[in-house]
């Protein structure tokens, strides 16, 4: 099976990552998913972005009103779980990395996965693995994935420990030996984040299941069997 092209923070190589623009765009570059970074305000609202702080203010320290003027380098406001998912097309996937969420909103997590269009096409992930397993807990059916950015010697712990079925590794730390522990396991491996076309030519080959990159067009040539030549792959 042909791994899963993930557009990270949407297709973040052309428009500015995690904004509606760069969601929009992720269909129509190639993508079949969407990656995304969420916090919790201190009034509970998810707000996608990768760092914890908008132009100065903290995001996890603020409320939502507070939130509201801010703006994006694209001149977009900074937006919600809710506002992101409309604006990705409702036939590709989303995982949605929580970064920061007190066990108190997890049930607003819940009920914005599960608005319209978004229910069973979501999945979350994460570095905080106290996270995924509180919210694997209160919801088993929920797909889930533990995020490393340094190599397992156990690579099925974490996976077990927290209930999770998706491993996202970072790419330069995924070889054979990895995936084929995590595969006669039973579970999932994802790269993030892969740019370069010759880095997910040789993924490809070891057969993860999803490549995470900046530019799900480039993703989707490699993962379609197109050219797979040239350093120079991050097209603009």
């Amino acid at each position: 099976m042909k791994p899963l092209v993930i557009a990270h923070r949407g297709a973040s190589g052309y428009e500015y990552e995690n904004s509606r623009a760069a969601f929009r765009a992720a269909a129509g570059r190639g993508a079949d998913a969407v990656e995304l970074d969420v916090h919790a305000t201190l009034d509970g609202a998810l707000i996608v972005h990768h760092d914890e702080s908008v132009n100065g203010t903290s995001i996890t320290r603020s409320t939502a009103a507070q939130l509201e003027a801010l703006r994006l380098p694209n001149g977009e406001p900074v937006p919600t779980l809710a506002q992101a998912l409309d604006a990705i097309d409702p036939k590709l996937q989303v995982f949605v990395e929580v970064k920061s969420l007190p066990p108190k909103f997890d049930g607003r997590l819940f009920a914005t996965l599960d608005q319209g269009s978004n229910k069973g096409r979501c999945a979350v992930h994460g570095f905080d693995h106290r996270i995924v397993s509180r919210l694997g807990m209160a919801r088993p059916a929920l797909p889930r994935g533990v995020l490393l950015s340094s190599y397992p010697i156990r690579p099925l712990e974490p996976l077990e420990d927290t209930g999770a079925t998706m491993l996202w590794e970072e790419h330069e730390m995924i070889d054979a030996a990895l995936v084929d522990a995590i595969h006669a396991g039973g579970y999932r491996v994802f790269a993030w984040t892969v740019n370069d076309e010759l880095d997910m030519g040789h993924l490809i080959a070891l057969e993860v299941d999803g490549l995470c990159s900046n530019y799900p067009d480039i993703a989707r040539r490699a993962v379609d069997g197109g050219r797979r030549g040239g350093g120079g792959a991050r097209a603009a």
